[in-house]
C-alpha cells in the first residue's frame, strides 16, 4: 500500500470484503496502522521515533546491554541498533561504554535523561491509548488488554 489507511468502513459491499473485514488480521493491522500513526506522532515532538522508544524500554527492561545483545533481543538488525542508539547518544538517553572484559564490545545503559524520555513515551502511550479505546467501557478495555496479552505471549518470542 502507499501509506494509505484503509478504513475497515471503506471496504464493504461484497461477501468477499465483509470476510476480510471480519478477520482478526485485518482489524488488528488496520487499528495497529492507526495507532502506531498516532504513537509515532506523539513521540516526535520528542526528537524520536517508535524504535528509540523501543529501545529505551528494552534498555530499562534489563541490565545494560551490548548493542549485538539488544539487536538480537528485539530482533532487528545489528545495524540499525547502533543508528538507533547514535541517536539516543546524541540526545543523551543512553551511554556507550567499552566492556572492560571485551574491548569490542560496547555496552549500551540508559541515563537519567534516557529514563526521561522513556516516562514521555509511556505517557504518549497511554494517551494514545485513551483515545483509541474511548469509545469502550472499562470491562471492554480490561478485556481488550488481557486478549491482546495473550495473543502476544502465544505469537511472540521472549
Amino acid at each position: 500500500m502507499d501509506g494509505t489507511i484503509l478504513r475497515m468502513s471503506d471496504v464493504k459491499g461484497n461477501k468477499g470484503a465483509e470476510a476480510l473485514r471480519a478477520t482478526v488480521v485485518f482489524q488488528l493491522g488496520t487499528l495497529g496502522t492507526l495507532a502506531a500513526d498516532r504513537f509515532a506522532a506523539q513521540v516526535e515532538a520528542l526528537g524520536l521515533k517508535p524504535k528509540h522508544a523501543g529501545v529505551l524500554a528494552a534498555l530499562d527492561a534489563g541490565a545494560a546491554a551490548s548493542q549485538q545483545e539488544l539487536a538480537s533481543r528485539l530482533g532487528v538488525a545489528p545495524s540499525l541498533i547502533v543508528a538507533l542508539a547514535d541517536q539516543l547518544q546524541e540526545l543523551g538517553a543512553v551511554e556507550r561504554v567499552r566492556d572492560p572484559e571485551d574491548r569490542r564490545r560496547q555496552v549500551l545503559s540508559l541515563t537519567g535523561e534516557g529514563r526521561r524520555l522513556l516516562a514521555c513515551c509511556v505517557g504518549a502511550a497511554e494517551t494514545v491509548d485513551a483515545e483509541l479505546t474511548a469509545g469502550l467501557s472499562e470491562t471492554q478495555r480490561s478485556s481488550l488488554a488481557r486478549g491482546l496479552r495473550a495473543l502476544g505471549e502465544q505469537q511472540l518470542p521472549g
